[in-house]
């Protein structure tokens, strides 16, 4: 029997009378455009990442773009990024005219730290998204003080980390902005597009907020030539009740993690690392191999499914073919696309196929 790499649906049927019944209330309101269920959730979010207020928005990468865009980022200004990330941390900064400035993660956390960051400022630096790549958290504050030190921006990308921990303390908060996506298979994912984003600044909150409804914060006023990026009424009911869950959906996913890290132990392969200052919540568990392809196809035959994040790195991506990078301009990035191995994860995976999924590892090892 085939382990899928995620059973997408398994959180609907899991929930389906609660899924059901709050889609239902949002039918029979016949408020289909913000209102109070798009409310209740942007409390119910805000609360669980223990800050004061959050933007329900269209999607992960509008909530990029419009993060930028309320910190007035654009033409003539150098964002710092990832090289090893999901196009949409650079297709962000690219959406609001601004430069992109790849920095390489340490191999070990995929993750970028201060001391890369530091390397490429210059008087043009205005922001640096750090990623929480596959759930885990970046090393926050040492970046943290380097943004206070020369007067710039921390954007969190948090799409793959709703509930992580750094330090003890929920990710949501610690940068000017965080960025959500609830695309369907993240960790809070909704049954569609959706995503937020999430501050302790009143400030910020209220720009995002205007920017995302058109520019107008009263009807047919439009103080701003904003957009139109609401996270929409059907999605926000849905979210608010796996929202109840998540924290134990987390659980789930750490037991898996520690099944595999324990059950992987002395292969070869290269297995994730988990820093003491941070709490991953797994959205995806990555191992890394030269042999990856081949592994990755004899884990096919034996009927575990897996996937690659990311196969081709943005830099060498078509997409930027005009900024003229080539191979071997990030090496890290490069090395990461060619090793890495994502394998089933989710809160749905049972004991049963977790060990199967150890299996098959180590006869296909």
């Amino acid at each position: 029997m085939t382990i899928p790499f995620l059973d997408v649906g398994a959180a609907y049927r899991e929930l389906k009378p609660e899924i059901d019944k709050a889609v239902a209330r949002v039918m029979d309101s016949g408020w289909y455009i913000q209102g109070p269920e798009v409310e209740a959730f942007e409390d119910d979010f805000a609360k669980f990442c223990n800050v004061t207020h959050a933007i329900g928005v269209g999607n992960g990468l509008d909530a990029l773009v419009l993060s930028l865009r309320a910190l007035g980022i654009g033409a003539g200004d150098e964002v710092i990024v990832p090289s090893n990330t999901y196009i949409a941390t650079w297709l962000a900064v690219s959406q609001v005219g601004a430069t992109i400035v790849p920095v390489e993660p340490e191999i070990a956390l995929h993750t970028i730290s201060a001391e890369s960051c530091m390397k490429v400022m210059t008087s043009k630096t205005r922001a640096i998204i750090p990623v929480h790549l596959y759930g885990q958290p970046a090393d926050l504050n040492p970046l943290l003080q380097l943004a206070r030190e020369n007067g710039i921006f921390i954007i969190e990308d948090a799409a793959q980390a709703h509930g992580a921990g750094y330090r003890s303390e929920v990710i949501g908060g610690f940068g000017d902005l965080t960025c959500w996506s609830f695309y369907p298979g993240k960790n809070l994912g909704a049954l569609g597009d959706g995503g937020a984003v999430t501050t302790r600044n009143p400030d910020l909150a209220k720009r995002v907020r205007l920017l995302s409804n058109y520019g107008s914060e009263k009807k047919y006023m439009h103080e701003v030539a904003g957009t139109n990026s609401r996270l929409d009424p059907v999605q926000a009911a849905v979210l608010r009740v796996k929202l109840r869950h998540l924290a134990g959906w987390n659980e789930r996913r750490r037991t898996i993690a520690r099944r595999y890290l324990e059950g992987l132990q002395g292969l070869d392969l290269v297995l994730p690392e988990v820093p003491q200052w941070a709490d991953p919540v797994w959205h995806l568990f990555v191992v890394r191999s030269k042999e990856r392809d081949a592994l990755a196809t004899r884990l096919t035959a034996k009927g575990v499914q897996s996937l690659i994040h990311y196969p081709l790195p943005p830099h060498l991506q078509g997409a930027y073919a005009a900024l003229s990078y080539s191979e071997g301009d990030f090496p890290v990035a490069e090395q990461l696309a060619k090793e890495v191995l994502s394998l089933p994860m989710g809160p749905h995976l049972t004991e049963q196929q977790a060990s199967q999924v150890i299996d098959a590892l180590r006869r296909a090892t």
